[in-house]
């Protein structure tokens, strides 16, 4: 049995992962004494929180046909499943954090640890939305995920340009 997901469920999982990727950005900010590179993980917080609303705008936009469910829900658990999905999947997994914040390490190195792991994290979700497309008919939306994954890329973007100032 194969499921097709619609843009609309699409968008929901991309508001979660955005609230997520700011958490996580916030946490990462808040360890670091450096300045300069606190600031930016909180500014990278911040985006987080604008493209989780610029997603949720986009939500509000989509036709009837793209927000049609693609299965019966009457017990309205489809929802809790793409949270759980997207919690899963980027951003959200338990224990990750703490490792990377581990106090084992000079701050110069878990900030190299924050880095890393923030760019692996931006590229993970920019893979989960690549497969999520493949699930997504094209009557459903398809083309719109594109926005989302344009968002990402963008984050990788800044990265790569602030690991040069590192």
């Amino acid at each position: 049995m194969s499921y097709d997901f619609n843009v609309d469920e699409i968008f929901k999982m991309a508001e979660q992962i955005e609230k997520n990727g700011e958490d996580f950005y916030r946490k990462m900010a808040e360890n670091i004494s450096n300045t300069q590179v606190s600031q930016f993980f909180f500014d990278l917080a911040d985006m987080e929180a604008k493209h989780e609303k610029v997603f949720a705008s986009m939500r509000a936009d989509l036709t009837d046909q793209e927000q049609m469910p693609t299965v019966f829900d009457m017990e309205g658990e489809a929802a809790l499943y793409l949270r759980a999905l997207a919690d899963l999947q980027v951003f959200g997994r338990e224990g990750k954090n703490d490792f990377i914040l581990s106090d084992d390490l000079p701050e110069q190195d878990r900030i190299q640890r924050i880095h890393r792991a923030a760019i692996g994290l931006e590229m993970e979700s920019i893979v989960f939305y690549l497969g999520m497309k493949e699930l997504v008919p094209k009557r459903l939306g398809k083309d719109k995920i594109d926005k989302i994954i344009k968002e990402e890329m963008g984050h990788i973007r800044l990265l790569s340009g602030f690991q040069k100032k590192l």
